[in-house]
């Protein structure tokens, strides 16, 4: 005699249920935009704040967040590093360990200003494991260049003072250096935790 139907369905129903629990495969929100097709990025040699060496191979096996800007941004850099810095952190306090496999990066566009102490200085002001870069005019801007970033310095104003027009993005990087997606910052810390979420694994 067969074996009754509602025996056959108990394995079937929790093998559905296994399957709705696994976690999506990665990629971005609404918010985030999609650059697994690009072909940016690549190995550099840079300074970081205490003069030290850094290359990018420095940080294979971790997601990388990078954003380029300079020291003297009066408002857009450090509102735009701030909401990294605390987007990241809320990533922590939900998901310690993924965070941990990641590594926030600020890479100065403005060498010429940007020493490595103080590129420390305003990395500092922020979340405590960003590490920030600077390095030649020639370097910088082979890293810009290489990162798909544009920055144009602008005719300083009668003190002396000049600005640094420049892409204002963060982009995510995975773990073999490859680019994943850009960030919304405009989105806020919320935005861009929720961003991670998607994406780290």
């Amino acid at each position: 005699m067969p074996a009754p139907i509602r025996f056959l369905a108990l394995p079937a129903a929790l093998a559905l249920a296994a399957c709705s629990s696994a976690p999506p495969p990665p990629g971005p929100t609404t918010d985030g935009v999609d650059m697994r097709d690009g072909t940016i990025g690549g190995d550099f040699t840079l300074t970081g704040s205490k003069g030290q060496k850094v290359n990018w191979a420095d940080f294979k096996g971790k997601y990388r967040m990078v954003y380029f800007g300079f020291t003297n941004c009066p408002a857009i850099c450090p509102t735009d590093v701030l909401r990294m810095s605390q987007g990241l952190e809320l990533f922590e306090k939900e998901h310690p360990e993924l965070a941990a496999k990641v590594q926030p990066i600020f890479i100065s566009i403005d060498p010429e200003r940007d020493t490595p102490e103080k590129v420390g200085e305003f990395v500092g002001n922020f979340h405590p494991r960003l590490v920030g870069l600077t390095g030649s005019p020639e370097d910088i801007a082979a890293v810009a260049k290489a990162f798909g970033t544009s920055a144009q310095k602008e005719s300083p104003d009668e003190t002396g003072f000049y600005n640094v027009a420049h892409s204002t993005f963060v982009t995510l990087f995975g773990p073999d250096g490859e680019p994943l997606g850009i960030l919304p910052t405009d989105k806020g810390p919320e935005g861009l935790a929720r961003e991670l979420e998607a994406w780290i694994r």
